[in-house]
């Protein structure tokens, strides 16, 4: 089982021909209201392609809570560990431009409040894999992977939002997962003196004996696990909206790993998914089915 440790929100995504400037008011042509947040989209992307998936989360007691769960429940996430908090649940503004690229602003609300705690002994003894990411609260994943290390769990952190990560964080982890800006703060913050995402990657991945994961966007991404690199070059797509994609990468790439798929293959399956997911709007709304991953993989040399 794949136990996600994370934020859910309800997304409001505009669509305008551009991005807005300092202090400017841009007209939109549009708007989606669809559920999100790094926990929920990656939770969601990795029971779509199958994987059993617990979701360990928290929302409010209010009109934003249901909708922003529904894809999950309908996907048949197990919601056992959801907590029901008097705080807001957490709300993301986004703003698309024609091109797909998009600016975003997310009020965490309930997802700050979520604890360590709150996932039970029972649940995390049945976990395989526990994957978490940066929108709740930092000591709290600190302890909550104290916990699944000592219970033999494989641990997986996203660092996004990017945030400048300890070394005993860091040596908490079997995979960390970041992008280009997400990488910088991270070897920042361990005070690594390399130069180059690719170096860097690499020095990450020897001092703390872990797998850096480093996606590059339409240039693909890799890998640095066990003293090897691993490249896979991006998968073709006409972008409608990049929002969420990180996830479904994050979410596919922790199921592909679980059920046994070795490096390379797990990140070309990840960045198939992750392309089919820019193809339409929204979050977990255009995320894709096992079978739609399965397609594009076997249509692409």
């Amino acid at each position: 089982m794949l136990l996600v440790f994370g934020s859910i929100n309800l997304d409001i995504a505009f669509s305008a021909d551009r991005l807005p400037l300092a202090g400017e008011t841009v007209m939109g042509s549009g708007y989606l209201v669809s559920p999100g947040g790094k926990g929920g989209n990656q939770a969601h992307a990795a029971r779509l392609f199958g994987a059993p998936v617990t979701l360990a989360a928290a929302v409010g007691r209010d009109a934003f809570a249901e909708p922003a769960l529904t894809r999950l429940a309908t996907a048949g996430t197990d919601l056992t560990q959801l907590q029901w908090l008097d705080a807001p649940t957490g709300c993301a503004g986004i703003v698309v431009d024609a091109r797909g690229e998009n600016q975003i602003v997310v009020a965490p609300g309930a997802n700050l409040a979520l604890c360590s705690h709150h996932v039970s002994d029972a649940t995390l003894a049945m976990a395989h894999t526990v994957l978490l990411q940066m929108e709740t609260d930092p000591a709290q994943n600190a302890a909550l992977l104290t916990r699944a290390r000592a219970a033999g769990c494989q641990t997986m952190l996203n660092n996004a939002p990017a945030r400048r990560l300890a070394p005993e964080v860091l040596a908490l982890l079997d995979v960390l997962v970041v992008n280009e800006t997400e990488l910088a703060a991270t070897v920042a913050g361990a005070g690594i003196q390399a130069q180059g995402a690719r170096a860097q990657v690499e020095a990450l991945a020897a001092r703390f004996a872990m797998t850096v994961v480093l996606t590059l966007g339409a240039k693909g991404a890799l890998a640095c696990a066990d003293g090897r690199i691993y490249e896979v070059a991006s998968f073709p797509v006409d972008a409608v909206d990049t929002t969420g994609a990180g996830d479904t990468f994050t979410g596919v790439l922790a199921a592909a790993r679980m059920e046994g798929q070795d490096w390379p293959q797990a990140l070309r399956t990840a960045a198939a998914a992750a392309a089919l997911a820019c193809t339409k709007a929204g979050a977990q709304v255009a995320q894709p089915t096992r079978a739609e991953v399965n397609a594009l993989l076997a249509s692409a040399p």
